[in-house]
């Protein structure tokens, strides 16, 4: 089974209160954005795999690793290299999620990693929540989304929403999801992915300062894009600018360029715009 987990882009990203949990509460608005994939390929036993020859010829050296079970094996291909556990892989983490409620068969993962670790963009939930979906399937356990976004709640805060992979006003932890009808076609969407730039959520969160906003999301939301500019706001860009200087002229060229909205996604380093289109 082959699937191809797209990424998110967060319109509007307020961090309204700490939690005692240690979370924080948010309030943004999920989008799918199909232009950067990873392609995710899971089967069962001994089957074969129709990417990993592929996987070999273009990138040499793969990472890969085997459970201490011998019931999972996990390869991961990426162009600058895996610099962590295999085995650490939240699709490695999904198998042994539904491994603790369900007996599954032994399964072998094969993820070619190609969206960016560290941008904002939700890549690695989104491999999490597209494994959650393809293992119950193989394992015949056809599990319902509501019961799939509950576990991925589990091995991240927006990795409940790739389930659904549909407009979704997330609150809570980024969990509690809302669909939101919202129509950008009449926009093109342009990412942008600063060179070198990696933005852990721990640098994103230190030194933020929750705040209630004056305007809810729903509400700048509603109104017309032509608004956005001055009025939908990642609360994330003041730390993170802070810290990496250099990402503050990215936006301020988007809007040089003709954007109508300019913003980063999640906790970055990514950036997304929407032109009007021709």
């Amino acid at each position: 089974m082959i699937r191809y987990p797209n990424v998110k882009l967060n319109l509007g990203l307020h961090v309204l209160r700490r939690r005692e949990d240690g979370f924080h509460d948010l309030e943004t608005l999920f989008v799918p954005y199909t232009g950067i994939s990873d392609c995710l390929e899971i089967v069962t036993g001994e089957d074969y795999s129709r990417t990993l020859a592929g996987l070999k010829e273009r990138y040499g050296s793969l990472a890969q690793a085997v459970t201490p079970d011998g019931k999972l094996m996990i390869t991961i291909a990426r162009r600058e290299g895996v610099d962590w556990d295999p085995l650490k892989d939240l699709t490695a983490k999904a198998y042994g999620l539904l491994a603790q409620e369900y007996d599954l068969p032994p399964m072998k993962i094969f993820l070619e990693k190609r969206s960016p670790v560290g941008a904002g963009l939700g890549g690695g939930s989104a491999d999490a929540a597209f494994a959650l979906r393809m293992i119950s399937a193989l394992a015949g356990l056809n599990l319902a989304d509501a019961q799939l976004a509950g576990l991925a709640a589990r091995l991240g805060s927006d990795c409940a929403f790739f389930v659904y992979n549909t407009p979704m006003l997330g609150t809570g932890r980024g969990e509690v999801l809302e669909p939101w009808a919202i129509d950008l076609s009449p926009y093109r969407t342009e990412v942008f992915i600063p060179e070198g730039i990696s933005v852990s959520t721990a640098d994103a969160y230190r030194g933020i300062t929750p705040r209630i906003p004056a305007k809810s999301l729903r509400e700048v939301l509603s109104q017309p894009v032509s608004t956005w500019r001055e009025e939908l706001k990642n609360d994330f860009e003041e730390t993170v600018f802070a810290k990496y200087p250099a990402l503050s002229p990215v936006k301020e060229r988007l809007y040089a360029n003709g954007a109508l909205y300019a913003a980063m996604s999640g906790s970055g380093s990514a950036f997304f715009a929407l032109y009007k289109k021709d």
